[in-house]
């Protein structure tokens, strides 16, 4: 599902324009980043958990020429299905 699809699945369910769920999109999108950025977490009952996860660095291998490299720590996005979005989906 593209950006363009969820936006018009939006506004279909919500009986509202396409402008005004791109709107909502677009704030809920720049709201759950503003968090994740801080270090916090963000729960949405029934649905899930989006969270930050810290990857330490570690020594890695180009598959091609075999060569060992480094690679950098980094944060990662996690996300982790609630059990209403788990059943649904199984």
């Amino acid at each position: 599902m593209t950006k363009a699809e969820l936006i018009e699945a939006m506004a279909t369910g919500a009986d509202i324009t396409k402008a005004a769920a791109a709107l909502a999109l677009d704030a809920y999108v720049d709201a759950v980043s503003k968090e994740l950025k801080k270090g916090g977490k963000i729960s949405l009952v029934g649905f899930g958990t989006f969270s930050i996860s810290k990857r330490k660095a570690r020594e890695g291998r180009n598959p091609k020429t075999g060569e060992t490299l480094k690679i950098p720590a980094k944060k990662v996005v996690k996300f982790k299905p609630g059990k209403e979005l788990a059943d649904k989906v199984s």
